[in-house]
């Protein structure tokens, strides 16, 4: 593997460099292959580089006085370790081990130096790594690798931010299977409500404003609470006239930050200095909002204050808009008076008793969206790409009857083409038997005309109007507000030559945009771009998944590969070797002919199909690297033009993932 600067910018370190930024990085840095079970560095090895996983996990651990590994943390593609022995000048703490064949960007201790000084947007963003990485050692032996403080927040009450807050925990805790702490903090004359919600009915809260605090931390200790859903609560309150509350805090959550993975505190609705404190230093900041207009101007204005008085990273602000209140604004509205981007919606709550949504009603809406948000702070997030190949994408469709009925959890899909298609019409809350239905339209070959509307071959012989009025039928006027889990579909730009992610507006424009196979339809226009199919650029779409931070990806590579073409033509040969010769003989010319144009169908549309399927061939090869797991139906015998054959696709799709399921599972489980 060369080190190129696409793979650079695929590891979000180093993400949005200039052009200078990445030849420097690719003359000083090292791609190194550790294999399984390899030992990377140490305890008490001297810090001899830094480490960044381009390929493969690696599991750091320390050893006990028994000699028994304590693992800290798994790390997976995209994070870097090793920063703290080179920073600090001190030996390694730790030990990094190879889980299995890794391959690992390296830069050696000068190197490292040399290049903090070059680029200091790197210098910032390793220092909030290191934040979250040191403990403070005089305390006790480390037991985590890396914590985050998450702050829950709201500029106005009854925001819903303490439910979210609880269900956050829970399902981090669920999702990730790490150390979790609430820290429920009001001011002395409100009333803690978190501990009748985990089910205490004995909690003394700590008055922060009387604690003396020792070194050891006993006082504050004893009010740590255990609950029955394996998650830790603290409730403290303070005086409303003691400034000082804010120090003895950020004290106790600097021990705390050595046993526990997250840290969530739920802040009281109040505009002032000292919760503005608190706020800075935390490593996320939840703002709770809903989505009328009023309240979404309260959140605006308190974004501006956070990022314009206090210097905070709006990267750092993550909006979540809780639906509880009904607002007539729509999605584009809320976007515009916000003017920050949206993370997150919270549907509404269902009328249940307990407001514990993730384990007491996993299946609804709310729980699924806050699993989708634990999830992607865990690195958890398991993703889908659905390749292009017209025909060949209903295996599609037998892809996600598995995961349906398995119910495995995905948490975001990415499409291209075909591939887009049928993961709107799954997303937008049809099964895939109804999809299997839709795909009925075609039941015989001739049926394919419904879609064809030729013109003029200017830049392509198909209008495309026929297949958008298709879309429209079953896609309607939905647009990507309305589906049930984040869908990115890829398109290609004509003008600028790239790809499109396209997430927003109508789904049926982004369909059609993505479906436009070049030399075939023409362009769609979408406001002021000219796109076209994304499988030019994008295959099979792993990469765009990659970027949003997705750390598991299944892929859906049906394109047929070389190995396929040859063995479809090699199956041709011996079956008209096998016909006996006197068989042969007896057949006239014009049947032999007919029998060969029946197996190639050769026409002008195979022909662009064709050369464009061999190329995409190689390129979802390359992206297919970036996958855990690439499920690779077998298309033999099928055509790419034979939509009347839906079942038998869906169910080699089908086929395809029961023989892997045992391997999804453990990727999505790792």
């Amino acid at each position: 593997m060369q080190l190129s600067q696409d793979l650079l910018k695929e590891i979000p370190l180093f993400s949005g460099l200039s052009e200078p930024d990445y030849l420097l990085l690719r003359e000083k840095a090292v791609l190194r292959e550790y294999k399984k079970g390899q030992i990377i560095y140490e305890e008490g090895a001297p810090a001899d580089a830094f480490y960044c996983i381009v390929m493969g996990r690696v599991v750091i651990y320390t050893k006990t006085p028994q000699g028994e590994e304590s693992v800290l943390e798994y790390l997976h593609r995209g994070k870097y370790f090793g920063i703290i022995s080179l920073l600090t000048n001190e030996p390694h703490s730790v030990t990094a081990r190879a889980i299995n064949d890794c391959i690992i960007l390296t830069l050696t201790k000068d190197d490292f130096g040399f290049i903090l000084n070059k680029i200091p947007r790197l210098a910032i963003d390793l220092s909030l790594t290191l934040s979250r990485r040191l403990k403070n050692k005089g305390i006790h032996q480390k037991v985590i690798f890396e914590s985050t403080i998450i702050s829950v927040f709201s500029s106005y009450s009854q925001a819903g931010k303490t439910v979210y807050a609880l269900n956050l925990a829970l399902s981090l805790r669920k999702e990730t299977h790490k150390r979790v702490l609430i820290l429920d903090i009001l001011p002395q004359d409100k009333i803690h409500s978190l501990p009748a919600k985990l089910g205490i009915d004995d909690c003394h809260p700590i008055d922060l404003s009387a604690l003396g605090l020792e070194k050891e931390g006993r006082s504050w200790r004893e009010g740590i609470l255990k609950t029955s859903f394996d998650i830790d609560l603290a409730c403290l309150f303070y005086q409303a006239e003691d400034v000082a509350f804010v120090n003895k805090l950020l004290d106790i959550i600097s021990i705390l930050v050595n046993d526990y993975h997250y840290i969530i505190l739920d802040l009281p609705s109040k505009m002032d200095q000292s919760i503005f404190s608190i706020l800075n230093q935390s490593d996320l900041i939840h703002l709770i909002t809903s989505p009328q207009a009023i309240d979404l101007g309260k959140t605006h204005h308190l974004i501006t204050r956070l990022v314009s008085d206090f210097n905070f990273k709006p990267s750092k602000i993550k909006v979540i808009i809780n639906e509880y209140k009904f607002s007539k604004i729509s999605h584009e509205e809320q976007a515009s008076l916000l003017r920050h981007p949206v993370f997150a919606t919270l549907p509404k709550k269902e009328l249940v008793s307990s407001d514990r949504l993730v384990l007491d009603c996993p299946d609804c809406e709310y729980a699924k969206a806050v699993r989708r948000i634990s999830r992607q702070l865990g690195d958890c997030l398991v993703g889908l790409a659905l390749g292009v190949g017209v025909a060949y994408g209903l295996c599609h469709i037998g892809v996600l009857k598995v995961i349906e009925e398995e119910k495995l959890p995905i948490d975001v899909i990415c499409g291209s083409s075909i591939g887009a298609l049928v993961a709107a019409l799954w997303v937008t809350g049809r099964s895939t038997g109804e999809i299997l239905e839709i795909f009925k339209e075609f039941r015989e070959p001739k049926y394919i005309w419904n879609i064809v509307d030729l013109t003029i071959p200017t830049v392509g012989f198909i209008k495309g109007k026929k297949l958008y009025t298709l879309l429209k039928k079953y896609l309607g006027t939905k647009t990507f507000y309305d589906v049930k889990l984040p869908l990115k579909v890829i398109a290609s730009e004509i003008k600028k030559k790239e790809i499109r992610v396209l997430d927003k507006g109508f789904l049926a424009d982004a369909i059609m945009a993505s479906c436009a196979m070049p030399g075939v339809f023409m362009p769609f226009r979408l406001k002021q771009d000219l796109l076209f199919d994304g499988g030019v650029v994008n295959p099979l779409p792993t990469e765009p998944l990659f970027k949003l931070g997705v750390k598991k990806i299944i892929a859906v590579n049906v394109t047929p590969s070389r190995e396929d073409f040859l063995s479809q033509y090699n199956r041709l040969k011996e079956d008209m070797a096998a016909r006996s010769p006197q068989a042969i003989k007896k057949r006239k010319w014009f049947d032999i002919k007919r029998y060969f144009r029946d197996k190639f169908k050769a026409n002008i549309l195979d022909f662009i199909f064709s050369s464009i399927e061999m190329l995409q061939s190689e390129l979802a090869e390359k992206e297919a690297k970036l996958a855990d797991i690439v499920l690779h139906p077998n298309t033999q015998g099928l055509f790419w033009l034979e939509l009347h054959k839906a079942e038998e696709f869906a169910k080699r799709g089908e086929e395809e993932a029961r023989r892997n399921l045992d391997r999804i599972r453990q990727i999505i489980n790792e």
